[in-house]
């Protein structure tokens, strides 16, 4: 009898101490991160809705690439303006700054963190940003020193980063093949790991015979990618034109920080985002917050959906039918006329919010400069997507062909006629290529809010 009572205690005892019952009533777990629902810096609130999805008027061209299609959205958030110098250029220091924190902490532990909270080593090590480099130190000078051009490749001697070796380190996960409940056997969907040699998500045996991993990690993507913009895209994209100047100056000068990037790759705009959202994640869990969705390039469903601005079946982003205003004065920065760039008042690209925005505070949504989105492009994608937050998407890699590594781009830009102005306009360039009139903005799924919060303009029905 006595046992019994004793066990029955021990039951008790246990159920009391590992489980918050409460009342007993169902209440949910109650120690959770915090989350504020708040605005993304430099976004706007998109709300959910429904629109037609294609062209408001005649296909110029004759393409026959999109045809009118009702979709639905979830709310997002979408970038203001297009990404600037400035902007991306926190992203190439940041990349200089964590090579620059490897190569030191070689030579002095302090600049890395080998050891968490509980005294276990970490391996890799993580980077120890509060410790600032004196890049004028004698020993920091030593250690970074491959960091820079050699001294045959310097101009009048000064001495610089070489930007070839600003290489960004990134992965990802594929979900949709995670989602088909089974290993990833296709080998040559991988992304080549530079540093290892072989397709990440593979084992090579002693005998050289490739295995696929068969736990989580073969959905886990990697890649290393040169981050810094292609420069020379000024030279290289016009032939019999003089570019130098912006070639040379566009990117690093301050006159210029507020301009929208160029010479991005695909590749890159994907890696851009995926710094964004660890840089983001990593200040939220220093604060004990729970983390956001990722910061991402737009669907071209979401980049429509957005550029409308609510007006479901206008020609421009602005609402009307022409590129003029009551004044008779070009709206955005395009190829007026038969060709005379000045008369929108800019040359090439403008700063941005230079002109007015439409219906959603969104700026240059067209012209200025054309803009990537995350879809790749196939000229009957308009019949198989789905209407429910539509998209197609194809991770080629390096051995695809040509066709499968077209990527979908909207806006139209500054050396662009008016039909690539259009909303409902698409067209596409390679993943791999990086142009001096195209940019990119980021997206970020809303998270939705707790009932009760404040709500969010223009959007009250999200609890």
């Amino acid at each position: 009898m006595m046992k019994n009572v004793l066990i029955s205690s021990c039951i008790l005892l246990i159920f009391s101490s590992c489980a918050n019952v409460g009342d007993g009533e169902l209440t949910g777990v109650v120690e959770r991160p915090t989350w504020e629902n708040s605005i993304p810096f430099g976004m706007l609130y998109m709300p959910m809705g429904s629109f037609s999805m294609g062209p408001s008027d005649q296909d110029a061209p004759w393409a026959l690439t999109a045809q009118n299609k009702t979709v639905s959205l979830q709310a997002f958030w979408m970038d203001e303006t297009e990404i600037t110098n400035n902007e991306y250029r926190q992203f190439v220091y940041w990349v200089k700054d964590s090579l620059a924190y490897r190569k030191l902490g070689d030579a002095n532990e302090k600049y890395l963190i080998s050891q968490d909270e509980f005294g276990e080593e970490i391996n890799p090590p993580f980077i120890n940003w509060s410790e600032p480099i004196n890049w004028s130190g004698d020993e920091e000078r030593e250690a970074l020193q491959d960091m820079y051009l050699a001294e045959n490749e310097r101009f009048f001697r000064r001495k610089e980063i070489d930007t070839r070796k600003l290489n960004y380190e990134y992965f990802w996960i594929d979900l949709k093949q995670a989602a088909q409940k089974h290993q990833f056997e296709n080998q040559e969907r991988r992304a080549y790991n530079y540093k290892t040699g072989k397709y990440d998500g593979e084992v090579i045996k002693e005998n050289g015979e490739r295995e696929a991993i068969k736990d989580r990690s073969s959905y886990i993507m990697k890649d290393i990618l040169n981050i810094y913009p292609d420069t020379l895209c000024w030279i290289s994209d016009f032939t019999y034109s003089y570019n130098e100047p912006m070639a040379t100056m566009y990117f690093w000068h301050p006159a210029y920080d507020n301009y929208p990037t160029v010479g991005i790759t695909w590749k890159q705009a994907n890696a851009f985002s995926i710094w964004r959202t660890q840089l983001k994640n990593g200040f939220l869990k220093g604060e004990g917050q729970a983390f956001v969705h990722d910061y991402r390039l737009p669907t071209e469903t979401e980049w429509e959906y957005a550029s409308r601005g609510g007006l479901n079946h206008s020609m421009y982003p602005w609402g009307g039918y022409y590129t003029r205003n009551y004044l008779g004065c070009f709206i955005a920065n395009f190829k007026p006329m038969r060709g005379n760039y000045t008369d929108d008042g800019g040359i090439h690209t403008v700063v941005v919010a230079h002109y007015e925005p439409n219906e959603w505070g969104l700026y240059d949504m067209s012209g200025n400069v054309s803009e990537w989105t995350i879809s790749a492009f196939d000229e009957s994608a308009y019949s198989y997507i789905h209407d429910l937050n539509s998209d197609y998407k194809f991770n080629a890699v390096e051995d695809d062909s040509p066709t499968l590594k077209r990527k979908v781009l909207r806006g139209g830009s500054w050396k662009d006629v008016a039909y690539y102005l259009q909303c409902g306009s698409r067209t596409f360039e390679y993943q791999d290529s990086s142009k001096s009139y195209i940019g990119f903005r980021c997206v970020r799924t809303y998270e939705g809010r707790k009932h009760g919060a404040d709500g969010v303009p223009g959007d009250s029905k999200i609890y």
